[in-house]
This record gives structure tokens, sequence and C-alpha cells, in this order.
């Protein structure tokens, strides 16, 4: 006897990756996540690359992480990913203590942040050819 089959949490056509107890400030860590939401995993990527923002390297390996497992695990298509969610989350607070002038101390909170991305294969839809607008002939000839 063995236990059950976990269910996936995920849809069939989605895949994520989940970085625990990163060493920056869940604040700073949402303003690079917000950089690649809702963004093809191409475009991200690019973003990432060039941001100037020292965490934007943890970001972008999570980001490969999650395309690689839909690749491999999941068989998707990696050009038609998209970033559906990435999601941040506090995690542990590290707490030292700073000496300050006439024998006290002052608390010093080290913060640190949980990543969790999710790309979803989204088929790219192709705009339709405008039609022309047609003519108004009455106001051509007046």
């Amino acid at each position: 006897m063995s236990k059950p089959k976990h269910t996936r949490a995920l849809g069939e056509t989605e895949a994520q990756a989940i970085t625990r107890n990163i060493r920056v400030s869940p604040r700073k860590l949402n303003l690079v996540a917000g950089l690649i939401r809702n963004k093809p995993v191409a475009q991200a990527v690019a973003t990432l690359t060039f941001s100037k923002r020292r965490i934007a390297l943890a970001v972008k390996k999570t980001l490969e992480s999650a395309i690689a497992n839909a690749e491999n695990n999941h068989q998707l298509d990696v050009d038609q990913l998209v970033v559906k969610h990435a999601e941040v989350g506090k995690a542990i607070v590290m707490r030292r203590f700073h000496a300050r002038g006439r024998g006290r101390s002052a608390q010093i909170e080290k913060f640190f942040s949980h990543l969790k991305i999710v790309v979803a294969e989204q088929a790219v839809a192709v705009p339709a050819p405008k039609s022309p607008a047609p003519e108004n002939t009455e106001q051509k000839a007046a």
C-alpha cells in the first residue's frame, strides 16, 4: 500500500519554480517581481538581465528554472510561455543588535523572502486584419 498520488495544484498548461529564503526584504523583491508579471518569458528574461537591481539575478534564476520545468517536466512550448504569477512572501527575520552610545543597543532586522513564479502557456492571439472604413461619398461631393 502506498500513499495516494498528490493532486496537481496547477493547471495542465502551467509550471512553477520556488526559491526560499532569499536575503532581501519582501518590499524590494516585490518591485523586481512587478517588472515581469504578465509578460512573455523572453521579454521578462531580457528585463531582468539588464536590471540594475542586485536581486534581479536571483529572480532571473528562478524564472529560468520555471521555464525549464515547463519545457522538461510538462512539455510546454517555451515560445508561448507567459509569467502568470510572481508571488513574494515574507520569510524569517534575523534580529541583530548594534552597539550605540552610553551603553545602549539598537535592534537591526534583516529580512528574508520567498519567491514563487508560475509560468503558463498562452496561445498568441493574432489580431484580425481591419477592414477599411466605408467612405462617405456625400461629404466628398459637397
